[in-house]
């Protein structure tokens, strides 16, 4: 398959180049709002084409499909334009900067009949699926709580909008509690119905939160709190699932590569997990050529990121107004 690059972003360069050509794809022509920014990108990533116009890219018939990883304000525009072209699209997340232009997309495809997948890198890790695999067999019994830590401390290089521009969708909360929202979905198989939030700025974030935490009410009864932040050097990210037999704690796994431990804790003792320790950005890619070819699905849907960003915008707002938010999925539910 030969692909597009919307975007010379950090991802692309660290991640996701290697990803696609891991799985036989060829990076045919990288798209920046910088003409000098893409050709300097596709001169060291060997890529054939730079371009300052996303129509260049969209009108080769050769591309078969996108990677949008573009600032957040753009995706919508973007997305909109490529399945419009009859290309599949692999998107960031979040997809939009609202649920409605999320859904938009997601309809878009469905009538173009192209493949729309949301990046959540984090459901294809080992880790995540073998913690999903634990609960799915009952190991612990019923699931009465989730606990999900991802705190961290933002790299230089990846502050910049993040940090301090609102209407390029910067703040923890599109940038992290949006990956949390959709763990939760992907290991518990259930949508949040309400949240309640707190946030803030605690030294980096400049206009936009850097923190937040929150409380998710589950349909099933299990509580999920959850804690994001760009300031956090030493506090370790992972998550916990408390059952009625047991417990399962993993530690490091909230991470782009393929490490970490979980541990499976019953009234039998404590055993250490095993997981596969592939590539989750290959696994994710991997996926999303299966969908393409009509052999699979993709790891997470367009539907899942439309969901993941409902979740993530009613974080928001219940943090800004200190009332209990409905989670309101639009057309995802």
């Amino acid at each position: 398959m030969r692909w597009g690059l919307i975007g010379a972003s950090t991802i692309a360069e660290q991640h996701m180049i290697a990803a696609i050509r891991a799985t036989g794809g060829e990076v045919q022509t990288v798209v920046s709002t910088s003409l000098e920014r893409a050709r300097s990108f596709a001169n060291g990533h060997g890529i054939d084409q730079a371009a300052d116009n996303l129509a260049i890219l969209l009108n080769d018939a050769s591309i078969q499909a996108v990677y949008i990883s573009s600032t957040n304000e753009k995706h919508r525009t973007q997305a909109l334009a490529a399945i419009a072209a009859g290309k599949h699209v692999l998107c960031e997340k979040p997809l939009a900067m609202t649920v409605a232009e999320a859904a938009e997309m997601v309809g878009a495809a469905d009538v173009a009949k192209v493949v729309f997948a949301t990046n959540h890198h984090l459901r294809c890790s080992g880790s995540h699926r073998a913690v999903r695999d634990l609960i799915r067999a009952e190991r612990i019994g019923r699931v009465l709580s989730l606990r999900l830590f991802h705190a961290v401390h933002l790299p230089a290089n990846l502050q910049g909008w993040r940090i301090n521009d609102a209407a390029a969708g910067g703040g923890v909360i599109p940038d992290i509690t949006v990956h949390d929202a959709d763990v939760a979905r992907f290991l518990l198989g259930e949508d949040p119905l309400a949240v309640v939030a707190q946030m803030g700025a605690s030294g980096m974030g400049q206009g936009v939160e850097d923190s937040a935490m929150s409380v998710w009410t589950m349909p099933s009864g299990a509580m999920v709190s959850s804690h994001e932040s760009f300031t956090h050097p030493f506090a370790g990210s992972g998550l916990e699932v408390h059952g009625t037999h047991g417990s399962i704690i993993a530690r490091g796994v909230m991470t782009q590569l393929p490490v970490g431990e979980v541990e499976l804790v019953t009234a039998e003792g404590r055993e250490g997990v095993p997981f596969s320790a592939h590539n989750l950005y290959v696994q994710g890619v991997t996926d999303f050529l299966a969908a393409v070819g009509g052999t699979g699905q993709p790891a997470a849907s367009g539907a899942d990121g439309v969901a993941s960003l409902a979740v993530a915008l009613a974080v928001r707002e219940a943090a800004r107004t200190g009332i209990r938010q409905v989670v309101d999925y639009g057309r995802a539910a």
